[in-house]
């Protein structure tokens, strides 16, 4: 039983109220999907890759949001376009394939060979002749908003989408210690979570999980392996206030630097760093709905998510290491990747069978604990997401 806020819980970040989790059918429902699609992944800021993947002129890559494909290119002026995949004569897909080079300043629909340029102005079509009223300049591409900041690319479907300042869950400045302009990515983890998108994030926001399903996190954490995120998820953290244990303070056991599969850094350290940070050996910047980065002292991780389906998710995690890092020729990125990547994919797989379990006819919604406070947090944004004006 908790004791009050008034006792000894003074600065408690758990919950002391009975909270409810969100309907199972959430998690599965198909209409229930497709509303989030519109108000949520459409109308968000969302992370589709590292600026260094479309640097060069006539770069281009596709991708997916939900049903709705999307054209990246660079131009010839060093500009970053985005436009729907969607050839204006009947629909047609204009690009094909993944990522290329375009061999020209055009892109043209490889249906009816309708020709734009890379502002997504129409420049002709291959009718031999066009009806009265028909004019070129009324059939541009449809534009998607793109926006680059530190060396990543996110896009926005809508019009009008929030501020990007406000898509971080803290400041944008909180890893300028960390050369996100410059940093090189080096190695990728993509795999398909079955799974809802928001089991992903409840998992993510809390670490009751962790003793049993990240025993090697855990030995790295020691906090998690109570199952904290923080010091004040105890409610009796004030009895160890006076302790510098990792175990109830948070962050690295002692002799460890960095996630890695020993603890050591992997290359070179990133200068400038606080102390804090250090200690922590990890500091996270989190940007609903498709992303987060984490700063370690060595490499920065990035984890980005594209919804599949109301039971699919896409999980791609990024690894950024500095070029001094990269040059070096002992450098080896097993002990970073294959520590992290177990993590991850541990995750993914706890992810799986939550999912599993929800379709039960009884099971109508689950209960929120005190130390999933942030899941409840989560909650709420969602709430706010799908009745937003």
């Amino acid at each position: 039983m908790l004791v009050t806020s008034s006792d000894k819980t003074a600065g408690y970040n758990g919950l002391t109220e009975l909270t409810d989790g969100l309907p199972a059918e959430a998690y599965f429902d198909p209409r229930h999907y497709e509303r989030e699609l519109q108000r949520i992944w459409h109308r968000n800021w969302i992370y589709v890759c590292r600026s260094a993947e479309l640097s060069t002129q006539r770069a281009f890559r596709t991708f997916e949001l939900g049903d709705q494909k999307i054209l990246l290119v660079r131009d010839d002026d060093g500009s970053l376009k985005g436009f729907h995949n969607t050839c204006r004569h009947r629909g047609a897909l204009l690009c094909r394939e993944s990522k290329g080079f375009l061999r020209t300043a055009a892109l043209v629909c490889p249906y009816h060979a309708w020709t734009y340029n890379l502002n997504g102005d129409l420049l002709r079509t291959s009718s031999k002749a066009h009806a009265q009223g028909f004019d070129v300049a009324d059939y541009p591409l449809y534009q998607v908003k793109v926006h680059e900041w530190s060396g990543f690319i996110f896009v926005a479907l809508s019009d009008d989408p929030p501020a990007f300042e406000r898509l971080f869950d803290t400041p944008l400045s909180r890893l300028d210690a960390w050369p996100l302009q410059d940093l090189v990515l080096a190695h990728t983890l993509e795999k398909t979570v079955n799974s809802n998108w928001k089991i992903f994030w409840e998992n993510y926001n809390e670490c009751l999980h962790c003793p049993s399903v990240h025993p090697r996190l855990s030995g790295l954490v020691p906090i998690y392996g109570r199952g904290l995120l923080e010091e004040r998820d105890d409610p009796r953290w004030s009895d160890h206030q006076a302790e510098s244990d990792p175990k109830y303070k948070g962050g690295l056991r002692e002799g460890a630097a960095t996630w890695s599969n020993d603890g050591r850094v992997t290359g070179k350290e990133f200068p400038g760093l606080s102390a804090e940070d250090r200690r922590l050996g990890a500091v996270y910047m989190t940007g609903l709905p498709s992303m987060f980065i984490v700063g370690h002292v060595d490499y920065v991780r990035v984890v980005r998510l594209l919804p599949l389906g109301p039971e699919r998710t896409q999980m791609r995690v990024e690894y950024l290491f500095s070029p001094a890092t990269l040059a070096s020729p002992d450098f080896d990125m097993r002990n970073v990747v294959d520590f992290t990547n177990l993590v991850m994919t541990e995750d993914a797989d706890v992810c799986e069978l939550n999912q599993r379990g929800l379709h039960a006819g009884p099971h109508v919604r689950g209960v929120v604990m005190p130390e999933e406070y942030v899941i409840r947090q989560f909650h709420e944004w969602v709430a706010a997401e799908l009745t937003r004006a």
